[in-house]
């Protein structure tokens, strides 16, 4: 999809949410919707696709969103289920009846029932677990077995293995007796009499190559191979890199278990690039943008403390220099160049920390090499535009002085959003904690203390 088709699809989607929206309210009767209205709107629910009735049920306020939702059809509610986020499932979940959910998740295969498993009502787990013959069940707890960001709880159970002593002949009269195959199937998978995974048979090799020739002699033995503990988000990677659609999952003796799609590896990537975003600004949890006021209270309140205090700590630092301000005011009107400029670059700096720690691209030696690179840009960075400033600050106050402490100032803050934008995701990795989790936060902080504390030192030192 090109980016004007994309933009295209976007704006349709948008201009389908603001029909939905209209029709909602403007015929709006003592509270209810005429049944005309109810019907043009089941018949533009119908008609799109269950990622879209996803993201109009995330943007739509809760009342509305819940009368929205009694408008879907039944045997869509496990699909649009599994779309939206884990905070707007949750708003829809609670709104299900016992029967209503036994029935939404029914056609659900195991891996997805998985996903849903956790946010189900505790209630509804025996009967649905009863409901699942043997396979389904052993399989929903095979995916239940691991952490949600293993390969394990990801893999789907849903695809086609052949024999490695067969001909590619007998393969296709096999696979001529499917009504269809599963999704994403671009290999099939080649396993021996024990299970064992021996290569896998792209579907182009079987179509190109005579039917009388051997799978054995047409597969590739050489197979990108995972495990269910894997970490999910380096699967991911690896689908990125080596272009996979479809991938093996093996247990520790190379048995076959499961297979990985590229569809569940862009979620991965999605949902790390969300919780990236997220982490940045200091939020725990993705929050539904029509959450109660008190649970976006309880998602926000730990890191606006945290700036609080920081912010605290910054006033202290100004505090420090009241005569000095008091004395040239001048300091007053130059401090938050210096800060805002530090916090800046050493968020440039920490963004590109972080990405490199979650590729996997940063070893311990490399960590002092990026310190010296990030330190001598900052120097070059504070010499250039701090002696750009400097002169403005010359220029306007005709004070030589001052230009050469903005200088100084600048370039020396610049200095101290290096240091921090490598250290601190560094050393948040190295003691097991998210590098991305409020690190914007912790830089801003540091460079806003930091700049205010050494402008207005050297302005004490030297101008007063």
């Amino acid at each position: 999809m090109t980016e004007l088709e994309a933009r295209s699809a976007a704006s349709r989607l948008h201009d389908q949410l603001e029909t939905i929206v209209d029709l909602l309210h403007r015929h709006e009767e003592d509270g209810r919707l005429p049944a005309e209205v109810l019907a043009d709107l089941r018949q533009q629910l119908d008609e799109l696709h269950p990622a879209d009735i996803a993201f109009i049920l995330e943007s739509l306020p809760l009342d509305d969103r819940l009368a929205v939702w009694q408008l879907v059809k039944a045997d869509r509610d496990g699909e649009i289920l599994l779309e939206v986020s884990d905070a707007v499932r949750e708003s829809l979940i609670a709104d299900m009846d016992r029967h209503e959910i036994l029935a939404a998740i029914e056609p659900l295969d195991a891996d997805e029932l998985a996903d849903l498993v956790e946010d189900l009502p505790t209630a509804v787990l025996p009967e649905l677990m009863a409901s699942l013959d043997t396979q389904q069940r052993e399989q929903v707890q095979s995916a239940l077995s691991y952490e949600e960001d293993q390969v394990g709880a990801l893999m789907d159970f849903e695809m086609v293995t052949i024999r490695e002593d067969v001909s590619l002949e007998v393969v296709l009269r096999y696979l001529r007796r499917f009504d269809e195959l599963p999704a994403q199937t671009d290999k099939l998978f080649v396993i021996n009499h024990d299970n064992l995974l021996t290569g896998v048979l792209p579907l182009h090799w079987l179509l190109v190559n005579p039917p009388e020739k051997m799978v054995s002699a047409v597969m590739a033995p050489d197979v990108n191979t995972f495990h269910p503990t894997d970490d999910a988000y380096d699967v991911a990677q690896a689908f990125e890199r080596y272009d996979l659609v479809t991938a093996p999952v093996v247990d520790e003796r190379g048995h076959l278990i499961g297979r990985i799609t590229i569809d569940a590896m862009v979620d991965v990537i999605r949902e790390e690039g969300e919780s990236e975003a997220l982490s940045r600004g200091g939020l725990r949890e993705e929050e539904d943008i029509f959450a109660s006021v008190w649970a976006s209270l309880k998602n926000r309140w730990a890191w606006l403390a945290i700036n609080l205090v920081t912010a605290f700590i910054a006033s202290r630092v100004i505090g420090l220099f009241e005569g000095s301000i008091e004395r040239l005011v001048a300091l007053a009107a130059l401090m938050p160049i210096v800060a805002g400029i530090g916090g800046n670059s050493g968020n440039q700096t920490t963004t590109m920390i972080v990405r490199a720690l979650a590729l996997n691209q940063i070893t311990a030696e490399s960590a002092k090499r990026l310190w010296r690179k990030e330190l001598t840009v900052s120097l070059l960075n504070g010499l250039v535009w701090g002696g750009v400033i400097g002169v403005v600050a010359w220029l306007l106050y005709d004070s030589v002085s001052l230009g050469l402490v903005m200088t100084a100032a600048m370039t020396l803050n610049l200095l101290l959003a290096a240091f921090a934008g490598v250290g601190i995701p560094v050393l948040m990795t190295k003691f097991g904690r998210d590098p991305a989790l409020g690190s914007s936060v912790l830089i801003t902080a540091m460079t806003d203390s930091g700049g205010f504390f050494i402008f207005l030192g050297l302005a004490t030192i030297f101008l007063m």
